[in-house]
């Protein structure tokens, strides 16, 4: 593994965010908490490494600059802002959720988690939107 490796582990561990976070409303769905605990655990885990191996990655790479194709780049630049916005606005929403369930306060988690889940969702998906847009559908060189 190189340096050059991290945003494909990046988008990587936000996919399987995603996968852990569908897991999880699924199991919650039909009532089976033990799954549904074990699921968000593991979604909390994969974004905590995945937030060191980005802070890694652009610490050492700095910014990357979507330039072209120029016509997408307003596209790219909204799609950015709403993702990085909210995965800011997520983290505290998330401690928040988390302590609620660990406190066995299931009636506040279940309130601020219809709110936490999509946002981090969103997150999620769209970090491997970003991904694919910047190195493989419009490689920026």
């Amino acid at each position: 593994m190189t340096f050059s490796d991290l945003p494909a582990i990046n988008a990587s561990l936000n996919g399987l965010s995603a996968v852990l976070l569908t897991a999880g409303y699924i199991f919650i769905r039909r009532k089976n908490q033990a799954a549904h605990q074990k699921c968000m655990t593991a979604a909390i885990v994969t974004s905590v490494i995945f937030l060191a191996c980005y802070l890694t990655y652009h610490a050492h790479a700095g910014r990357t600059i979507f330039k072209n194709p120029q016509w997408f780049r307003p596209i790219y630049l909204i799609l950015l802002l709403t993702h990085t916005v909210l995965a800011v606005t997520i983290i505290p929403l998330i401690i928040i959720t988390f302590s609620r369930a660990v406190k066995r306060r299931f009636d506040l988690h279940k309130k601020i988690a219809r709110w936490t889940w999509p946002l981090w969702m969103y997150v999620s998906v769209t970090g491997v939107i970003v991904y694919l847009l910047l190195y493989k559908i419009f490689p920026q060189r």
